[in-house]
């Protein structure tokens, strides 16, 4: 759907060179929630430009449904630009235009006519939730319903991709959580391919299918929301998980192990999308007459399932040990003996 093909820009600042986006290559499925997720200056920004077509990449092909967008230019990029709705961080509505009029205005650009206009914005605005707010000005109106006019308006031409340029880091986490699931929704009702650019890991885990993280203009790791999750390899990555997963664990877990009695085994259970673990503990008491005691874990919710680590000491018959062990495999949770002293 959106194939993007060693990308580079590079601006000229005080006579020297800067690179922004650096040799960056990137394919995002059709239908697929995408995240791309940087510290600010790493070049996210600029991305979405050249993604939108508003900066000229200085190398590079970016391609959307098969077309060669760096090739376009005149009324042929402005036609392929329709297919590219544009969501922003701080709303950019035409403060003397209603909740209606903003949402029309890339269909009046577009040359649709005032009766088709009409019927569009009614079902645009029926479908962000804002029915009953058609007259309002934005300056009546909260952050939230500000950024269901900017979504309503970046689907006003029916796109075949929706760029989300931190389009909730305005808002307070109650409203995030409610446009997030505006966007899921939206893309489970049209099949829209949609690109999430954020500063924000809880937002990628709330919604996204898969995560780019940038640093210095380039993709320095990638993959699947649960994986990256689980098992992050770059140190950018990590510093964003911790913003989800406290983990303080770093009092050492050895010191933690040679604290704890002796008996038993101690497990440490890896969580990597698992739809749940809440009657885990309990089904395994009630099944092996054991005795299990939380040594720590750290887990949170994707739009996957459950990632992170539990460490347990479980202690009891042996046998029943080892069946615990298989019973846990059994539910697609993989088991690390961290120490045996059956």
């Amino acid at each position: 759907m959106l194939s993007i093909r060693n990308i580079k820009k590079v601006f000229t600042l005080n006579h020297r060179p800067l690179t922004a986006v650096d040799t960056l290559s990137l394919d995002i499925a059709k239908g697929e929630i995408f995240g791309v997720i940087g510290h600010s200056g790493a070049g996210k920004s600029t991305l979405v430009r050249l993604l939108n077509c508003l900066e000229e990449p200085t190398e590079g092909t970016i391609f959307i449904d098969g077309e060669e967008m760096t090739k376009l230019n005149g009324k042929h990029l402005r036609k392929a630009r329709q297919d590219i709705g544009m969501i922003f961080q701080h709303f950019n509505l035409l403060w003397s235009r209603t909740t209606a009029e903003n949402i029309a205005f890339p269909l009046e650009i577009a040359g649709v006519s005032k009766r088709e206009q009409e019927a569009k914005v009614k079902e645009l605005i029926d479908l962000v939730g804002l029915t009953g707010k058609e007259n309002a000005y934005p300056a009546q109106l909260s952050g939230g319903q500000k950024q269901r006019i900017g979504i309503a308006r970046a689907l006003a031409n029916n796109p075949k991709v929706l760029l989300c340029d931190e389009a909730t880091s305005a808002l307070d986490p109650e409203t995030t959580d409610a446009i997030l699931n505006l966007l899921v929704n939206i893309n489970q009702k049209f099949g829209i391919t949609i690109v999430m650019i954020t500063h924000e890991m809880d937002v990628i885990r709330h919604i996204c299918d898969r995560v780019a993280v940038m640093e210095k203009g380039k993709i320095v790791e990638q993959g699947t929301v649960k994986d990256v999750f689980s098992n992050p390899k770059h140190q950018v990555t990590k510093s964003f998980i911790k913003q989800i997963i406290d983990d303080k664990r770093e009092d050492d877990l050895s010191k933690q192990l040679a604290n704890t009695k002796r008996e038993g085994k101690v497990l440490q259970l890896y969580f990597r999308g698992t739809s749940s673990n809440d009657a885990l503990i309990s089904e395994l008491l009630k099944r092996f007459s054991l005795r299990i005691h939380m040594l720590r874990g750290h887990m949170t919710m994707t739009n996957k399932g459950i990632v992170g680590t539990l460490i347990l000491q479980v202690i009891g018959d042996l046998t029943h040990i080892q069946e615990a062990e298989k019973f846990i495999e059994e539910a697609a949770i993989e088991v690390e003996v961290l120490r045996d002293d059956t």
